[in-house]
Parts: C-alpha cells; sequence; structure tokens
C-alpha cells in the first residue's frame, strides 16, 4: 500500500487532526459532519493528505480550525480550547482518521463519503484501547462496502459494453479487467499503457478510470 507521504510527519499530523477535530466539535460546537465538509470544502483537506509540512506539522490543530472555520465563514471571534485533561472521542478519532489516510493514501474527501465522522466517533467505545491496526482493517472494510461499482465496470456499462467486448476492443486481457473491476487488482496500479487502452475505448480520461486520482 502507498503511504499518503513521509512517516516523518505521521506523529505531527495525528496531534493536529486530533486537536483539530476536538477544538471544532467540542468548543466551536460545530456537527462532526459539518465541520469535515467545511475541510474538505476550504482545501485545506487536500493540502493535509498531500502531507504539506505547513499545514500537518506547521500548525497545531485549534489554527488548523480557526482557519478553516474562518476561511468559511469569514472573521469571527472562537472560543479559547478547553484543553480537555481526558482524551475525547473526537480526539481519538482525528489521531485514528489520520492514520487510516496516511496508511491507505486515500482523499479525505473519499473516507467521509463512504465513512462519515459522526459514525467514526461511534467507533471510540470499541476501537480507542486496540491496536490501530484494528480499526484500519475495519475502515477498510466498511470504505469497500461503500464503494459500489468500480469506476471501470460504471463507465464500461454506460457505454453498454460487456467485459468481454471491452477485452476485444481495447485488446486488454479480460482476466485483467475482470480483476481491475472486482478491486481483486488496484486499476491504480495498472500500467500506463493498459490505461491508455481502455480509456481510448470507452471514451473517458485515463483518470476518469482510477479509484484514487491523488499525488
Amino acid at each position: 500500500m502507498t503511504h499518503a507521504y513521509s512517516e516523518s510527519y505521521l506523529n505531527n499530523a495525528k496531534d493536529c487532526l486530533s486537536s483539530f477535530f476536538d477544538y471544532a466539535i467540542n468548543d466551536c460546537k460545530l456537527k462532526p459532519d459539518w465541520i469535515t465538509a467545511l475541510f474538505i470544502n476550504t482545501g485545506y483537506a487536500e493540502q493535509f493528505e498531500r502531507g504539506n509540512p505547513a499545514y500537518v506539522a506547521g500548525m497545531s490543530g485549534v489554527e488548523l480550525a480557526r482557519a478553516v472555520i474562518t476561511k468559511a465563514y469569514g472573521p469571527k471571534e472562537l472560543p479559547a480550547p478547553t484543553n480537555a485533561e481526558d482524551c475525547s472521542p473526537e480526539y481519538w478519532a482525528g489521531w485514528a482518521v489520520a492514520e487510516y489516510q496516511w496508511f491507505t493514501g486515500r482523499r479525505f474527501k473519499d473516507i467521509f463519503e463512504r465513512i462519515p465522522l459522526s459514525k467514526i466517533i461511534g467507533m471510540y467505545s470499541v476501537y480507542h484501547e486496540m491496536d490501530i491496526t484494528s480499526f484500519i482493517d475495519t475502515m477498510e472494510e466498511l470504505y469497500k462496502a461503500a464503494e459500489g461499482d468500480s469506476n471501470l465496470k460504471r463507465i464500461r456499462e454506460n457505454r453498454g459494453l460487456s467485459q468481454a467486448e471491452l477485452a476485444e476492443q481495447s485488446g486488454v486481457n479480460l482476466r485483467n479487467i475482470q480483476m481491475y473491476e472486482q478491486r481483486v487488482n488496484s486499476i491504480d496500479k495498472a500500467q500506463a499503457n493498459i490505461l491508455y487502452k481502455l480509456s481510448r475505448v470507452l471514451g473517458c480520461n485515463v483518470e476518469d478510470l482510477l479509484e484514487n486520482p491523488m499525488m
């Protein structure tokens, strides 16, 4: 699995995102799924998920939350952080999601579309004392269950082609197409010439076939 950015920034990223969610939800009283929408729509999520040092290491979580809220709503007075002594479910969720995003290299937009932050916070009681790998495994199960059809299958069916017809017209092995559509093999790791052949027949851009077109 290709990680989102250098592991040297991971602890900073986890500290930042955990404080971000804790402050935005518990102090600023924003709903969990609304703050993730603001995080994504203001562009800060994209910088964070790419491991931009200015965001994952150069800002505290409170500073990031204030930057997101200010960009979304304009200048406004925001509360001081309470710095609660106990680790809140919201703090844990930020910590865990930061590791999951780094581990998988997925976009926050794709993660939260499939698994809302409110649902992740609800996982706190079961997973907060477990090894992080248990959380990651469960997130992967939830993510894949929510994915639906692959982009390749959706576009192929929209063009009215069977797998066999696509294989014949593109010159790509039928079994390869089946494996990509079933996500047994990642189409994101397919050779460029295979992606080109498929996109040419399907009349789409190569990027339209990818499941995680970041980096």
